[in-house]
């Protein structure tokens, strides 16, 4: 029986692994971008932190937010499915575009923002496992500004045989078990291999299986949360729609025995 390994893909761990793993980081940065590692002179992590009280809660995020050769950085994981994500991503790069500019600065300051989006859900038609978007002008082949930019990549459009860097490094991520972390090892570069090791040996850190635990917990009582509001949102509209129909049969001149009779049987 294989051993129980923790895995990237949850949001934790995979901030664990890079914001203590430099080496690391800066492989993933620049295979997730498709820049050459000796592009990057600098890469700075605004926030590595992991505060105990996001870790635990529901409807939390966590990110990781980095200064790459003075561009601004997100990258985020996403597991579970969200009707809502292209909004809020969106959101969250028009806020990280705006974060450093001062008052009273020009708006030439603001630096190009990039979201990096790993998510484990496919958003997009086609078998692509990669799409960028960026800020076109409608009717033109012409890019408005090259200050936007946002990549998704479709963990499960990932293939089994990686051929490119940043597919190894997506193959990782994506691996949920020990079979899946040889399988890894069997088709990468070293730096992968490595990271396959680190994977290895936060899976047997007592406090780091808990920060899994945790984190799990969180997002099963965040999606049992989202299923129960939805449920109840579900009902209200049936009860307004409910009272709608008596108003009207009311109108109608009918009998509130009748209604009775007529809401009963439904």
């Amino acid at each position: 029986m294989g051993r129980d390994v923790v895995s990237a893909k949850l949001d934790v761990i995979f901030k664990k692994l890079f914001t203590e793993n430099s080496d690391l980081l800066h492989s993933f940065v620049a295979s997730m971008l498709d820049i050459p590692p000796e592009s990057i002179k600098e890469i700075t992590i605004s926030n590595p932190e992991l505060p105990p009280e996001t870790v635990a809660s529901k409807f939390s995020r966590l990110d990781l937010s980095l200064n790459v050769n003075d561009k601004l950085v997100n990258v985020e994981i996403q597991v579970k499915i969200d009707n809502d994500y292209r909004d809020r991503t969106l959101f969250y790069w028009a806020k990280l575009y705006t974060s450093e500019l001062k008052s009273g600065e020009d708006y030439g300051n603001l630096k190009q923002t990039i979201t990096i989006n790993i998510i484990n859900f496919n958003m997009f038609e086609g078998s692509d496992y990669h799409t960028e978007v960026a800020a076109m002008i409608k009717g033109k082949n012409e890019i408005f500004s090259d200050k936007f930019s946002m990549h998704f990549f479709e963990l499960k459009k990932i293939s089994k045989h990686p051929k490119t860097s940043r597919e190894q490094w997506l193959q990782f991520i994506n691996a949920d078990s020990e079979e899946d972390f040889e399988m890894v090892e069997a088709t990468s570069m070293p730096i992968i291999q490595k990271a396959v090791k680190v994977i290895y040996d936060m899976s047997e850190d007592t406090k780091t299986r808990e920060l899994a635990r945790l984190r799990e917990k969180a997002l099963h009582d965040e999606a049992s949360a989202l299923k129960q509001a939805k449920s109840e949102g579900i009902e209200v509209g049936r009860a307004e729609e409910r009272n709608i129909i008596i108003e009207k049969m009311r109108a109608m001149g009918m009998s509130e025995e009748q209604i009775k009779a007529i809401v009963s049987s439904k």
